[in-house]
Parts: structure tokens; C-alpha cells; sequence
């Protein structure tokens, strides 16, 4: 009986991972009879260790492409000083992998100096640290947090410290070391808040500007700041925030619910020099978390800023200037009715933008059976003092925005497909950044699990591509050069 029962076992998984959510459609009706529910019972399964199997696919592997398009020949962006310019892949002889850690999502990927990734994942039971190998995907070096005051708590960093806000109001400045040949996660510095924010304040955003500074802001609006070695100061200024901080050498943007606020830095304390209200729209759109959010802010070349506001029937990307928030142009993007996001733009060619189109987007159950919203990725530039759509592309990343290698000159964004069979699939796919015409595409995985729940597509050592997923880690390369095991 018990070789009968792995056989049908066997049998139905085959067929579920070739063909799909069918299969599990049949096998659910079969389940009807007593007979069968007694030949398919199963024990429960012991614990995994981290990245020692791939994330468990969703079926429909053979009714669904791994591969589309055609390699890329690198056409290199101009480079930016403050943004590191490592190279994507260029799809060539694609080989795609996964570390499943069970239910934790790692929602952010920072590459460290030891060629290896700092990776913040959170589960229902709480949010760790981790060091991971990018060849095995496996940790080499975890440390637990405080409990976390926000379902992916806020983080930013360099490849030389990662700064995390922690539930107890503290700011963490981490770093990973390696004595005695034994990588390590080391709290360098610990800042408390609770001096500045009132019990319950929740950090939802961090960021360390060029000179050193770290800035953080609540979801109540209180904005704050630290100097390297200071004690931290705190503005309120008493609008709701959801979005993450942009910072410069002088100062901090604040995309509130209701408009983007210049602070900087006046003896150590914060203060605010502009206000620019944006068009809130009608209130929260179907794939948003905040009534009247659209973008956070993203620094543009030539003193501008661009966003997206959350206007009917159609958002508009919104460039400011940085010295008074006076608005410079603005262009509609995307449909009537169909367009919003709160996933963070990508700055392009140095005055352009992409923006991903998120609405429809009300959880991954959203994406069940095949189905996917609307999306589109659009790319606007700014010509001659006016807002200009560059291009439009009909694929869709409906959790997140695009990362660009300018190395390379591809966008990478992880996009859904949608399967008339019924099919969840996830690609990572590359965008030419100068016409948006599609590169190429490489199945990351298939059903809820292959979800990345916004987290972006990092790029790592040797020109790899990592997606932080709801249960793991997906890693994309190419076959003739890039990480071994």
C-alpha cells in the first residue's frame, strides 16, 4: 500500500507541475471517493533547512515558456555617480535557481563587500537578518530583530552598513563581518528613538543620505534625522506617510498622502523648507494601500524630482524642481480608470523616468488562475521643459517597480503572465531601457509562492539578478559566465 500510495503521489505531482492548477482541479474530485482519500493519506513533513530546496513551484511548467526572446548586446546608459553600476544579465544560456525559507519573504537584498547578500526576511514570527551565499542561497550567518511594527520593515543602506528600523523604536546600523573566517551579522551602532517619537510611532521608511546623515520617518508624519555620531531630532509634520524617503547632501524629500515636503538640516534639527501639494485624486485606487498615495520621490539629473500623483481618470508622472517644488510639467500615463502605483520610479537617461502600473493589484489572490490586472510599464522623459511619454510597454509588474544596469542598459522588473490554462507564472524581464521593447524573459517560478509581494529585483555580484519572493529567494544569471557552485 505504502509504494501504491508514493506511486499516485507521484503520479498526480508530475502531472501538476507539467500541466497545472487542472490537475489539482481533477485530483480534488477524486478526493470525493473514501477509497482515494485513504490511498493519497501522507504524514506531516519535518522542517527544511533554509535554502536547501527551491521554492515549491505552482505547476504548469510544460504549458508555459522558460524562456523567451534573445540575449542582449550590452548598450551601456551614462553612468551616475551615486548609483552603483553593476551588470544585469544578458540572458544568454539563462540558469535560474531558488532558496525556499519557508513562509519568510525577503523584501530586502543588499550586496555587501564579501561579494555576498544582507537579506531582511520577515514571518509571522518575527524578521531576521541574514547573510546569504549567492551561490548556494543557503545562510551562513542569522540574527533576530525585535519585532517589527510594519509587515516589511523599513531598511536602507551601502554595501558597508545596512540601517534598520526595528519595532522598538530603534534604528540598528548592521554590518557583516568575517573574524576568524566565520561570517557574522555585528550591530555596530544602535540609536534610540523613543526619546523623539511617542509610544506606537511606527518607522516606515529609513535612508542615509551622501554626507553620512540617517533619516527616518513615521507613519505619522514625524520626519527625523541623525547625524553620524548625533543624537536624533525630530519635525512633525502631521500628514500620514507610506512611502519611502529621497535624500541628497542637503536634505530629505517626504511623499506624504498629501504633498512632497523639503526638510533639511538647520543645527542638527530638522526643517522644512516647501511644501508641493499633488492631485489626490478621488481617494484609494484598487492596488493601493493609502487613499491619495501615489510614488515616493526620485532624484532626477539637472535640480528635478519626479512622482506620481493619483489623479482620476488617469495619473500623472509629476516633475518638480528641487530648489521650491514648482512643477515643471506632468504627463498622464496609462488608461482611464486603470492606472496607479505606489512602486518606486526608476531614473533613466537622466531626465527620463519608468513607472510601473499597479492597479487592479488587491493581493496575490488577484493573480490565481492565470489572471493579472491591467499594468504597463511607461517610460516619460523631460525635453525642452516638457513631459514627454517615451515609450510603453504591455508588460506587467504588478507589485513593484523596474531596477536598471546601466552597464547593460536593460530594466529588470518581475512581471505576470497571463494562462488561459489557469497558470500563475513570474518572469524576470528585461526591458531595453532606450525603446522598451522586451528583451527577453526567464520563468522565475509558478504559483503563490513566486510572488514577490513588492520586493525589486536586486543586481548582484557577476552581473546576477536576485527577487526576494513570499517564501524564498529566486536568483537569475547567465550559463556562460557569473556565480558557480
Amino acid at each position: 500500500m505504502r509504494w501504491t500510495r508514493a506511486a499516485a503521489w507521484a503520479v498526480v505531482a508530475a502531472l501538476w507541475l507539467a500541466i497545472g492548477p487542472l490537475v489539482l482541479l481533477a485530483a480534488v474530485l477524486t478526493l470525493a471517493h473514501p477509497r482515494t482519500r485513504g490511498l493519497l493519506r501522507v504524514g506531516r513533513p519535518g522542517r527544511v533547512p533554509d535554502g536547501r530546496l527551491p521554492v515549491p513551484p505552482g505547476g504548469g511548467a510544460w504549458v508555459t515558456p522558460g524562456y523567451t526572446g534573445r540575449p542582449f548586446s550590452p548598450q551601456p546608459l551614462p553612468a551616475t555617480a551615486d548609483v552603483p553600476d553593476r551588470p544585469g544579465p544578458l540572458g544568454l544560456s539563462v540558469e535560474v535557481d531558488s532558496g525556499w525559507y519557508g513562509a519568510e519573504h525577503c523584501g530586502h537584498l543588499l550586496p555587501d563587500t564579501h561579494e555576498r547578500l544582507l537579506a531582511l526576511c520577515t514571518s509571522r514570527s518575527g524578521a531576521r537578518l541574514k547573510v546569504l551565499d549567492p551561490r548556494t542561497l543557503r545562510p551562513v550567518a542569522t540574527a533576530s530583530l525585535p519585532e517589527p511594527c510594519a509587515d516589511v520593515p523599513p531598511a536602507a543602506g551601502t554595501d558597508e552598513e545596512f540601517v534598520v528600523a526595528t519595532g522598538d523604536r530603534r534604528l540598528l546600523h548592521v554590518t557583516t563581518t568575517d573574524g576568524a573566517d566565520e561570517p557574522a551579522v555585528v550591530t555596530q551602532r544602535a540609536v534610540d528613538l523613543a526619546r523623539v517619537l511617542p509610544a506606537g510611532a511606527c518607522v516606515v521608511s529609513v535612508a542615509v543620505d551622501p554626507v553620512g546623515r540617517t533619516w527616518f520617518v513615521t507613519g505619522a508624519g514625524d520626519v527625523g534625522v541623525v547625524a553620524e555620531e548625533g543624537e536624533p531630532a525630530v519635525l512633525a509634520l502631521e500628514e500620514p506617510v507610506s512611502q519611502p524617503l529621497a535624500v541628497d547632501r542637503d536634505g530629505a524629500y517626504v511623499t506624504t498622502v498629501e504633498a512632497v515636503h523639503r526638510v533639511v538640516t538647520r543645527a542638527g534639527a530638522p526643517l522644512e523648507t516647501w511644501r508641493a501639494a499633488y492631485e489626490t485624486g478621488s481617494g484609494r485606487k484598487p492596488g493601493q494601500l493609502d487613499a491619495g498615495s501615489g510614488s515616493g520621490v526620485t532624484l532626477l539629473e539637472g535640480g528635478l524630482l519626479a512622482l506620481t500623483d493619483n489623479a482620476n481618470p488617469r495619473m500623472h508622472v509629476v516633475v518638480l524642481r528641487a530648489v521650491d517644488g514648482s512643477q515643471v510639467c506632468r504627463q498622464e500615463v496609462f488608461g482611464d480608470d486603470a492606472s496607479a502605483t505606489e512602486a518606486a520610479l526608476t531614473a533613466v537617461g537622466g531626465t527620463g523616468v519608468v513607472v510601473t502600473n499597479g492597479h487592479g493589484w488587491t493581493g496575490p489572490w488577484r493573480g490565481v488562475l492565470g489572471r493579472r490586472p491591467p499594468g504597463g510599464i511607461t517610460r516619460v522623459d523631460v525635453v525642452d521643459g516638457a513631459c514627454a511619454t517615451a515609450w510603453t510597454s504591455e508588460e506587467v509588474a504588478p507589485t513593484s517597480g523596474t531596477t536598471v544596469s546601466r552597464a547593460t542598459g536593460l530594466l529588470y522588473a518581475w512581471t505576470k503572465r497571463r494562462s488561459w490554462l489557469g497558470v500563475d507564472a513570474w518572469y524576470l524581464t528585461a526591458l531595453d531601457a532606450r525603446t522598451g521593447r522586451t528583451a527577453f524573459a526567464a520563468r522565475g517560478g509558478t504559483g503563490p509562492w513566486a510572488g514577490n509581494a513588492g520586493s525589486p529585483v536586486t543586481i548582484g555580484p557577476a552581473g546576477t539578478a536576485f527577487v526576494g519572493t513570499r517564501a524564498g529567494l529566486v536568483r537569475v544569471v547567465d550559463g556562460t559566465r557569473g556565480l558557480r557552485d
